[in-house]
């Protein structure tokens, strides 16, 4: 329902731009799986039924209704059916998979949860503090050991960043078949503020987009010493 124009300014406000790239790790990662389509479409992190989602009272459940400003985006009621079946239901069935896959092997499974937020609060979002860390760190009290935060936490401070939990942004992506059901499954949300990478308003890469990288490479490969403790 908007034009191209908006449609464009509406991609560079929500997307998770270049968030595949950042988190490319690849000495340490088992698997990495990739939402084909943008959340404007689908967005797999909410919870599937609207009765369970937060979001979904502001128009953002996990077929968004509303823009980041409000504004109506599509009519969700009229292609919901289609687009979950499409898009959010097979990827949750590759993420079950992949853990189911991880646990066989590994006897356990970690889940880190890739995100980017932008500098400055959007209207939409339920937390409008203007200040904000440079990093969020999402956890989950079933999924989330208090150790694995810290380390997270520790790991970031120590490269530098300024470090949040749980704020402005909370939780951390779980299968519902596992979820509050089976600790084997841990899971932790890492969100990285966009202007430390990227200029956003342009969408364009900033020159520093490569250090930005290796640090978030080191704090990921570092989790191995915490694994092991």
């Amino acid at each position: 329902m908007l034009s191209s124009e908006k449609l464009d300014e509406e991609l560079l406000k929500m997307s998770d731009h270049f968030t595949d790239e950042l988190f490319d790790v690849a000495t340490v990662q088992k698997r990495m799986i990739k939402f084909p389509v943008s959340r404007l479409l689908v967005d797999p992190e909410r919870f599937e039924s609207d009765e369970d989602e937060v979001m979904s009272s502001v128009g953002m459940g996990c077929i968004y209704e509303k823009t980041h400003s409000g504004e109506a985006l599509k009519q969700a009621s009229m292609i919901r059916d289609e687009l979950i079946s499409r898009y959010y239901r097979p990827h949750h069935e590759k993420l079950t998979n992949l853990v189911y896959e991880c646990i066989q092997s590994d006897s356990k499974c970690l889940i880190i949860d890739c995100h980017s937020f932008p500098k400055r609060p959007l209207p939409y979002e339920l937390h409008q503090e203007v200040e904000r860390s440079e990093i969020c760190i999402g956890t989950d009290h079933f999924h989330t050991p208090n150790k694995l935060t810290d380390a997270l936490v520790d790991g970031f401070e120590n490269q530098g960043f300024s470090v949040s939990v749980n704020k402005p942004f909370s939780g951390s992506i779980v299968p519902m078949q596992f979820y509050q059901r089976d600790k084997r499954v841990q899971t932790v949300m890492i969100e990285i503020r966009r202007d430390l990478y990227m200029n956003e308003e342009s969408g364009e890469k900033l020159i520093g987009f490569d250090a930005v990288k290796s640090k978030i490479s080191n704090v990921i490969s570092n989790l191995a010493q915490y694994d092991n403790a």
